[in-house]
């Protein structure tokens, strides 16, 4: 099996960014995907990837919406020639108490693109690996609260937990068609996603402060440290290893 052409979702900062960004320096060519709005952030990574010698297609689309799904992947085979991994990155972090008026809303967004749009990520590609005939690698996005749950986080830490439960069953489907299925589960990472979160400055400062001192390293990690267990997940020696979720979690606590 040749592994040379991955798809990531959620591409255009942060965690996303930095796999798309080792997958090229790993010799793949790369789909890179966001919302409309970040196509401008996706143009520079774009260029960043190209000056590597390695090509970058994007294709912006909503995770949760199955014709853009179906789409994204039917067109990253169409421009680059196939699709042998997906990294299904994309999500959004939203908390508020399960019972604030208004919650059922936060929980509808958040399962709509953390869980449906990983759902919907690994039925296309898998549709799309299975008519190559070469085996692939499908990869989603769990967390820290996908296997611990947090006050506040309810749909959150339900929709991560959710990609876990669904990684799991894909793994079994697919493995007779040479395709591995497997999550990574970050714990406190220093990306952007923290700002989207609704705190203030000094509620940011305390919670990551906070996250901080869970951990055993004693800092936040980066995002090209998760970057690195995606890059095995994808690669030829990860084909014995299916069904997981990998937590990257500095210590934060032990499976």
């Amino acid at each position: 099996m040749s592994l040379r052409i991955a798809l990531v979702t959620g591409a255009s900062r942060g965690i996303g960014a930095a796999i798309a960004r080792r997958l090229a320096k790993d010799g793949f060519d790369v789909a890179i995907n966001d919302l409309p709005a970040q196509i401008p952030a996706l143009e520079s990574l774009q260029k960043e990837i190209g000056s590597t010698g390695r090509r970058a297609y994007i294709h912006a689309a909503d995770v949760s919406d199955a014709s853009e799904v179906e789409n994204m992947v039917g067109g990253t085979v169409e421009a680059l020639g196939g699709i042998d991994v997906m990294v299904a990155n994309a999500g959004v972090a939203r908390f508020a108490p399960l019972t604030e008026p208004g919650s059922e809303e936060v929980w509808d967004q958040v399962m709509g693109i953390n869980a449906r749009g990983t759902f919907l990520c690994y039925k296309y590609a898998a549709r799309a690996m299975i008519v190559q005939g070469r085996g692939g690698r499908i990869i989603g996005a769990s967390s820290v609260l996908g296997k611990q749950g947090m006050g506040h986080a309810s749909a959150y830490t339900a929709s991560k937990f959710a990609i876990r439960g669904l990684t799991q069953s894909a793994a079994q489907e697919l493995a007779k068609h040479g395709i591995t299925v497997n999550a990574y589960a970050p714990g406190p990472i220093d990306t952007p996603i923290v700002g989207t979160l609704g705190f203030d400055e000094a509620g940011k400062k305390a919670l990551i402060d906070n996250e901080i001192k869970k951990t055993l390293m004693g800092r936040l990690g980066k995002p090209e440290e998760v970057a690195s267990i995606v890059a095995y997940l994808a690669s030829h020696e990860s084909a014995f290893t299916t069904g997981q979720t990998i937590s990257v979690n500095g210590g934060q606590f032990f499976d």
